[in-house]
């Protein structure tokens, strides 16, 4: 507000010199040619000095009368100027039409710039109130939101001009108070199953402990009661792995909140906007970055989780890859379009190549990158809710990415 209050003076002073500037020459050429009819006089003056007469004035467009000195020769009812001719005072009296047109257009041009000056005025004013104001209110939101304040939905203004951006922040700030709640009602659940895990587990675990300390005071002589007691034992260590295994599914379930609005979009569109991103991206890492030509159609899926897709699999190229070389292939089969991410200087290797799609599963490539071994993870499964499929393959030395998306 304070840059556009600079800027508000800076434009008041120069509708001021404007102004100024334009009346100073105006009148300097009112001046300098509002003065016609002392042609006039000059001329009339010269004939009468040759003939001594006062010559006709028909024909002349300023001068209106030539009076000899006499009675009431200083009283006139118009302008005059007075000459001296061979020792008499003769009077001229003119009309200075051109001046009173030259006043009148000094007149018309101060009216225009005052309307331009108001209309300026008026708009800056509008831009204040209706744009600068109430966008000065929505800097408060990212503030609000970074505390966790996201109850209070963002309110629109009535002339509309931050309609799509308005509607972006609020569309931000009911996401993130969605996964909050996901993130609590997660935390609940997982908190709830752990609980009752470990209840279950305490039941078969005080079991083993019960026939170990048998066993160990010599309680069970008998063969067979000692080989049924052993077995006992192991059929409650297999109870505590199934709890176990139970833990460890629920750890690696969908615990990401991965919603899809499956619906169709062109392939060119996806391209387009992995394009626009990393040909600039890619130029300034110095990689060379190449998209295969395409026959375009029509795919099933969310274009928006299918751009995720893709983008998470370029940076993936962009961070285990040599840095020279990446490029997006595509193929068809079976009536889907296979866009596979290829990139120079596989680090990958055989052994590692099944798990790379598990979540939190990183490889022996990755101990000196950062990350949290979800990125592949969740392109599977959004690829597995768009009805297609992700898979890997190691080509010489190049890895290849694929991303299966299913035709319209």
């Amino acid at each position: 507000m304070k840059a556009f209050n600079r800027i508000s003076v800076i434009v008041s002073i120069a509708i001021i010199l404007l102004f100024a500037v334009s009346n100073i020459i105006l009148i300097s050429g009112d001046k300098d040619s509002g003065r016609p009819y002392l042609v006039e006089v000059s001329r009339l003056s010269g004939e009468i000095e040759k003939s001594g007469n006062i010559p006709d004035l028909n024909g002349l467009k300023y001068v209106t009368a030539v009076v000899k000195q006499g009675d009431d020769f200083y009283t006139s009812h118009s302008d005059y100027v007075i000459r001296e001719i061979k020792g008499e005072l003769y009077r001229f009296d003119y009309t200075a039409d051109n001046s009173v047109k030259q006043r009148g257009f000094i007149i018309t041009v101060n009216i225009i710039l005052g309307i331009m000056a108001l209309l300026i005025i008026a708009v800056m004013i509008f831009i204040r109130i209706k744009i600068l104001t109430p966008f000065e209110k929505l800097t408060d939101v990212p503030y609000e939101l970074s505390k966790g304040n996201l109850t209070t939905p963002v309110k629109e203004t009535k002339n509309r001009f931050f309609g799509r951006f308005i509607w972006g922040v609020d569309m931000l700030r009911e996401n993130m108070e969605e996964q909050k709640e996901r993130e609590l009602k997660l935390q609940r659940d997982k908190k709830m199953l752990l609980l009752s895990l470990s209840h279950d587990i305490k039941t078969p675990l005080s079991a083993i402990k019960l026939y170990s300390k048998a066993l160990s005071k010599g309680l069970y002589s008998d063969k067979e009661k000692q080989l049924e007691i052993a077995e006992n034992i192991n059929s409650k260590a297999d109870e505590i792995e199934g709890y176990v295994s139970q833990i460890i599914t629920a750890s690696r379930e969908d615990f990401l909140s991965l919603d899809v609005n499956n619906g169709e979009f062109y392939l060119s569109e996806l391209v387009s906007k992995i394009k626009v991103y990393y040909t600039e991206k890619l130029s300034l890492i110095k990689t060379e970055f190449i998209v295969d030509e395409y026959n375009d159609c029509i795919l099933k899926g969310d274009i928006d989780r299918s751009v995720e897709v893709i983008q998470n699999i370029v940076e993936n190229a962009i961070k285990y890859g040599d840095g020279k070389k990446i490029s997006i292939e595509f193929s068809t089969e079976d009536g889907c379009i296979l866009v596979t991410v290829r990139n120079s200087g596989n680090s990958l290797s055989p052994s590692d190549l099944p798990h790379i799609f598990e979540s939190f599963w990183r490889g022996e490539n990755a101990e000196k990158e950062k990350g949290s071994g979800l990125g592949l993870y969740i392109c599977r499964q959004l690829m597995l809710k768009m009805n297609g499929e992700a898979f890997a393959e190691i080509k010489g030395d190049d890895t290849c990415v694929t991303a299966v998306f299913t035709k319209a």
